[in-house]
């Protein structure tokens, strides 16, 4: 083979692939940079947790993972011997309370009441004798049969019974009218904190019944029966599926103006359909979110936002956790 039919093969193979390399580059730069964009999201619904306020033992489980409950459906009751001996403790202190208030206000009984008058009848009975007496003696010591002595004891034995009389009369007027405004006040203060009490110790009890606030599905349940559960501690969580909605990421040189209350159309795999969404919630992810070079050498970079949107229509079959594509 002479050299020129050599370099004649060299150059053809050279020409044949630097036309391999510019048909795959063009294939590649139709096939990879005109292919569309896309976008995933997520379906997610609203949760709560249900809990109780005070401790207990699951006694009964009345629901399962999977079941649809109403509003006042019974989930779960506990057993609280605790807040039962509370109670009782609170009813003895209302109808303590009640005794003492209902006695302040019947004032005393009638047999002291018909003690304190005898009392103070004897009393005006003994200022009588004693009034006479001393007249009697002042009459003498006018005369000049009596001494000063004499006329000074008669003064000061009326002048006691005086006031025993007083005394006697004042004891009477008391039991007559029982207890005063202010202990009337003070003893019904007291009913009324041990009603407070009372109540406090219902609104526990009603804790060991927990029944659902809002319709939806229960997604899980956390203690198993005969379990201790602590306050607050979680029992079960209900997902709202009237309340649902797609969360995507999406950078900030996709959004092209997207704003809160615009519409636009993503792809359900679960399903093969498309469903019209609108949006209702654009936040920054923040710091901690990923970032994306748009320069090799890192001139500045693009954000990534939230987007939350809901289905302008209801969508049967849809669930937490289902895939939603946004094809640009």
């Amino acid at each position: 083979m002479s050299a020129k039919t050599q370099h004649n093969n060299i150059l053809l193979a050279v020409i044949g692939f630097t036309t391999v390399v510019v048909i795959v580059a063009v294939i590649g730069f139709f096939a990879l940079d005109r292919s569309p964009e896309i976008i995933q999201g997520e379906v997610e619904v609203t949760e709560y947790r249900v809990s109780s306020k005070v401790p207990g033992r699951i006694l009964e489980l009345r629901v399962k993972e999977g079941d649809f409950v109403r509003v006042g459906d019974t989930l779960a009751i506990l057993d609280a011997p605790e807040v039962e001996a509370k109670k009782a403790q609170a009813m003895s202190a209302e109808d303590a309370a009640s005794a003492m208030s209902q006695m302040a206000q019947a004032g005393a009984r009638q047999e002291q009441v018909s003690a304190a008058y005898q009392i103070w009848q004897q009393a005006k009975a003994g200022l009588e004798i004693a009034h006479k007496s001393y007249e009697r003696v002042q009459r003498l010591y006018d005369e000049g049969v009596m001494s000063a002595q004499k006329r000074d004891e008669a003064l000061a034995n009326y002048k006691a019974l005086e006031a025993q009389e007083k005394a006697a009369q004042s004891q009477y007027e008391m039991a007559k009218n029982g207890a005063r405004r202010e202990e009337k006040l003070a003893a019904q203060a007291q009913v009324n904190r041990a009603k407070g009490a009372v109540q406090e110790v219902n609104s526990y009890i009603h804790e060991t019944v927990q029944v659902a606030q809002i319709a939806g599905e229960v997604s899980s349940v956390y203690p198993k029966v005969g379990e201790l559960v602590g306050t607050g501690s979680p029992i079960m969580s209900i997902s709202v599926m009237e309340d649902m909605w797609g969360t995507f990421n999406v950078r900030e040189d996709q959004l092209k103006g997207l704003k809160v209350g615009d519409i636009f159309t993503a792809y359900s795999p679960a399903f093969n359909k498309e469903l019209k969404m609108k949006v209702f919630y654009i936040k920054d992810e923040g710091a901690y979110a990923v970032w994306k070079a748009t320069k090799a050498n890192g001139q500045y970079d693009l954000k990534t936002f939230e987007v939350k949107a809901r289905p302008l229509e209801k969508f049967e079959g849809l669930r937490p956790g289902m895939s939603l594509v946004i094809k640009e």
